[in-house]
């Protein structure tokens, strides 16, 4: 941590590949939403479902790739080498373990997942299908995140990003191969990014294991992955809960307004915030890595230099991101779509959303702060609440008084100003700096 000097400069240089990385990692989600348009709206639809679905295996999987960033960046700060032989061990580990089971029962209860949803007919056939053979071919995308997470702790963010770079990559090209030259239809996106991000795994653990060297012994699961687990676990929470209502608000809310609202929420949330939100990410996860290597090393004023710094790179973001939101939806919301009334309100999601960007660059720049201090518990405090709340108020004003879709996002951008403004207030109080 020490010999990383702390500017604007080494901030980007840091921030950078991470949020590229992010970007490609979550490429998987647009490049299906992308390649599925020619299977018709239904299977459009059925991949937007299955988003929220996706994002709750996440926040499980986040109960290892969360607690163990913070960990780690204090071992690397303190110089304690076995001490990151012994986390990484129990970390991947931990992951793969967890990976199976969530696996196992996705592909057992597919059916009824996409009933939980709210989803009726083919487009529930086309979900259940989708993973099904998501939960034969993804295994990779529960260990994956604990690997980005250990390298961006490290500071090696540029290897991340060339791992992202070679995933999403294969994806692109997989996709059209695995979904209509092979004629497997929705089950293809599965398989495609099962395959991609299998190769991206294997190269990354060969680069992990030679460059921290572990004995055989790190791997045996003991007490290091309840420690990782106890600051992970709020985080997961957190994210379940966020993927746990967007399901609901699909099953009472979403669904209800009809198919064409169902695809441009997929549009909007994984197309155009698919973009944004990494580079959000991206700067979170460098204020993490440096805010754990400070509070290791002892060098607070590192932590607190960096977080001025990406304050006001932040700023000039969530605006940048905004304004693209506003001007450019149409011409970014047609890549995905050709059908005008998904377009519309695409569009639509686009252009309200455009108000609520900086407020997300903010979000992401407190979850940085508190996420490499540990302090992960007042995450899930300034979010689970907002979050929950936006499924009574999504269906009051969208279906009890008819507002349609507009009044979804409108609840979603007002949550999003409330959570950022008590988070900064937490980061504010300073109670993050005592580790």
């Amino acid at each position: 941590m020490t010999h990383l000097k702390v500017s604007i400069k080494g901030l980007l240089l840091l921030a950078m590949p991470a949020a590229l990385s992010a970007l490609l990692n979550n490429a998987y989600r647009v490049i299906d939403q992308f390649a599925v348009q020619w299977l018709g709206v239904e299977a459009q639809a059925a991949i937007a479902s299955c988003t929220f679905v996706l994002i709750g295996f996440f926040a499980l999987y986040s109960i290892i790739s969360a607690g163990i960033i913070a960990l780690i960046a204090r071992a690397v700060g303190a110089g304690d080498r076995q001490r990151q032989k012994q986390l990484l061990g129990n970390a991947l580990s931990g992951a793969l373990l967890l990976g199976i089971v969530i696996l196992t029962l996705s592909g057992t209860l597919a059916a009824q997942i996409a009933e939980w949803l709210g989803l009726q007919g083919k487009l529930a056939e086309l979900a259940a299908t989708y993973l099904r053979w998501h939960a034969m071919f993804c295994l990779p995308q529960a260990i994956i995140p604990v690997i980005d997470a250990i390298f961006i702790a490290y500071g090696r963010t540029k290897i991340v990003l060339l791992l992202q770079i070679t995933a999403a990559s294969l994806n692109f090209i997989l996709n059209p191969l695995f979904i209509y030259f092979l004629d497997y239809g929705i089950a293809g996106a599965a398989i495609a990014t099962g395959v991609s991000q299998s190769v991206a795994l294997l190269l990354g653990l060969i680069k992990l294991l030679r460059m921290v060297r572990p004995e055989r012994s790190c791997f045996l699961l003991d007490r290091t992955v309840i420690e990782i687990a106890f600051i992970g676990l709020p985080m997961c929470w957190g994210t379940l809960l966020f993927a746990g209502v967007y399901a609901g608000l699909l099953n009472w809310v979403i669904s209800p307004l009809g198919p064409a609202v169902n695809a441009a929420l997929g549009i909007g949330f994984s197309a155009l915030e698919g973009f944004t939100w990494p580079v959000f990410w991206g700067f979170s996860m460098a204020l993490a890595s440096l805010v754990g290597r400070s509070i290791g090393a002892g060098e607070l004023a590192h932590a607190q230099q960096a977080i001025r710094l990406a304050f006001k790179l932040l700023t000039c973001a969530g605006v940048l991101a905004g304004t693209i939101f506003w001007f450019g939806a149409e011409w970014l919301c047609g890549l995905f779509t050709e059908d005008p009334e998904v377009l519309s309100e695409a569009v639509l999601y686009a252009h309200v959303l455009a108000f609520s960007q900086l407020f997300v660059a903010y979000e992401a720049l407190t979850e940085g702060v508190l996420n490499g201090a540990g302090k992960t518990k007042a995450i899930l405090f300034w979010s689970a609440p907002l979050n929950v709340l936006r499924i009574p108020f999504c269906w009051l004003f969208a279906i009890h008084f008819g507002w349609g879709s507009a009044a979804v996002w409108w609840v979603i951008n007002i949550s999003t100003l409330i959570k950022a403004a008590g988070k900064g207030w937490v980061v504010a109080k300073g109670s993050w700096r005592g580790g």
